[in-house]
């Protein structure tokens, strides 16, 4: 799942900027914003907020504190029918609106992103935990696919082919496949569902969306500014529902025949789940499904960049990021130099604590299922013969915090070395030769992300044409945009979002072929 390019969360000159914002969200905050006007308990489905058939309800909590936000409905399998359903009918009429009329309601939509960015930005922090300035970061991503899909709704061209025969003229066009289901995550609420809806509204495609359940507010608070942009009733429809009613919902989503295509980000057994599901009828999918990213620093790397780059791809939102880094590969020949480096850094600019908090950059983890995760995964390091230099532990007091911890003497057949990590842990193994960080890292059956430093020039064409990974960082850690293509390779995905590509998820190729005859 992708993380948003901004380097001011970790460099020193940015305190003054954090905790300017900070202040000011919180006064924002105090004096009640607007953001009660965004925090729904309603599901949306048909431009209407509904409850669930059964009227059941489940709470949302915040990971900081554990403080309950709300209520949402607990959608079963049949509000999802009756979703498909309504976005089926809808469909009918929204593929055949012009281009412009679909590009005029994006445009519409991202501005009033913009203009409700802290409004946005709190519910992100309350629900999700990360810091404010991270969920600013996160809002401005988000609000910039919309745009980019804006404007890319114009450009869906088709093609008018060489004919095969003087009697016959041929082209390619493209058209809306149909209603799209979306099941999103929970560490970038907002971005995740935007990357998807952009490219499905733009290409004329109608939705049935679940967020996860951890963070349903900011979804259905993006609906709200939806219906203020002009999306007609039916186009975006998002149902929520607890953990339990989740699987019984994924099941409807893949098996009925209403729906033409899923998009789904999060772990790889569920999206392999799903991809079985999707079988019978043939589904369209795009899944991005997680990864174990390798972060490789060569000898010939400016040490003091590696760093900074380390630091934004490991520790952004607390290290929730599917192309955080995993995996810290160092060369002999500057490993002590960077592990002792890198452990000053953590200890000088991470602060973790509530995500409101002034200075704060690490906020909590998503739940307490999180943390006990990541603890397993370093005592168990730790008894294999890791060595801790910083951190290692929970914070203490209420919430779901684990400090930064960074581990060193950490080998391949480590757990931590092989797991997706999804925590603030920065796992330090030391390699010899270029060919050997090669093997290790293309050693998994993950291939979303990958980073490398170097300063020699050859080195990284060598290493950046050998990494088996969708993305790849030369010398930069800030790989994503939607102006680029985000996907992954092997077990990490199908399919690609963002850029030029991730519109054609949403549109399905027809090849029409005209006999002609010709004068006598």
């Amino acid at each position: 799942m992708a993380g948003f390019a901004t380097r001011k969360l970790y460099s020193k000159g940015a305190l003054l900027y954090r905790n300017r914002i900070l202040c000011q969200a919180l006064r924002m905050a105090s004096s009640g914003m607007n953001v009660a006007a965004f925090q729904k308990d309603k599901a949306y489905v048909d431009g209407k907020w509904v409850s669930a058939k059964s009227g059941k309800t489940f709470e949302v909590t915040n990971p900081s504190n554990g403080k309950v936000l709300g209520s949402v409905p607990d959608m079963d399998r049949s509000d999802a029918q009756a979703a498909i359903e309504t976005a089926y009918r809808t469909f009918q009429a929204w593929k055949s609106t012009l281009p412009k009329e679909r590009s005029d309601i994006l445009r519409r939509w991202f501005e009033l992103c913009v203009k409700h960015k802290k409004e946005l930005a709190t519910l992100i922090t309350l629900e999700m935990g990360k810091s404010f300035p991270e969920a600013e970061g996160e809002i401005a991503y988000s609000a910039n696919f919309l745009e980019w899909y804006s404007e890319e709704t114009r450009r869906t061209y088709g093609d008018v082919t060489p004919p095969p025969a003087h009697n016959k003229r041929v082209m390619v066009i493209k058209q809306p496949i149909g209603v799209a289901a979306m099941i999103t995550p929970w560490n970038f609420p907002s971005a995740m569902l935007t990357r998807k809806i952009g490219a499905a509204l733009a290409a004329g495609c109608t939705v049935v969306a679940r967020p996860a359940e951890d963070t349903p507010l900011s979804a259905l608070a993006l609906c709200e500014l939806a219906e203020q942009a002009g999306v007609p009733p039916g186009v975006v429809n998002v149902i929520t529902s607890s953990r339990e009613n989740a699987s019984p919902i994924g099941k409807e989503l893949c098996e009925n025949p209403l729906i033409a295509k899923i998009s789904f980000t999060g772990s790889c057994a569920v999206g392999k789940l799903l991809l079985s599901q999707c079988a019978n009828t043939v589904k369209k999918t795009s899944m991005e499904l997680g990864g174990n990213a390798p972060f490789i620093v060569f000898d010939s790397a400016d040490v003091d960049k590696a760093i900074q780059g380390l630091m934004f791809a490991k520790f952004r939102v607390t290290g929730q990021t599917c192309i955080c880094a995993n995996r810290i590969l160092v060369q002999e020949g500057v490993y002590d130099k960077f592990v002792q480096a890198l452990a000053k850094v953590i200890d000088s600019q991470l602060k973790v604590g509530d995500g409101f908090e002034p200075g704060v950059t690490q906020g909590p983890l998503i739940n307490k299922r999180a943390v006990e995760k990541v603890e397993n995964l370093v005592n168990s390091s730790v008894g294999e013969g890791a060595k801790v230099v910083v951190g290692g532990s929970r914070k203490d007091g209420p919430g779901n915090f684990f400090n930064p911890t960074l581990l060193r003497d950490v080998t391949t057949e480590m757990s931590v070395a092989k797991e997706e990590i999804f925590g603030p842990v920065a796992a330090c193994i030391k390699f010899k030769t270029e060919d050997e960080a090669i093997a290790i890292a293309n050693s998994t059956s993950y291939g979303l992300a990958s980073y490398f430093y170097t300063n020699d020039i050859s080195q990284s064409y060598r290493v950046s044409e050998a990494l088996e990974f969708g993305m790849v960082g030369v010398n930069e850690a800030a790989i994503t945009s939607p102006e680029t293509t985000f996907g992954g390779w092997k077990e990490s995905g199908l399919g690609s979002e963002g850029g030029k590509y991730g519109i054609n998820e949403y549109l399905a190729f027809k090849n029409i072929c005209y006999g002609i005859q010709h004068k006598a």
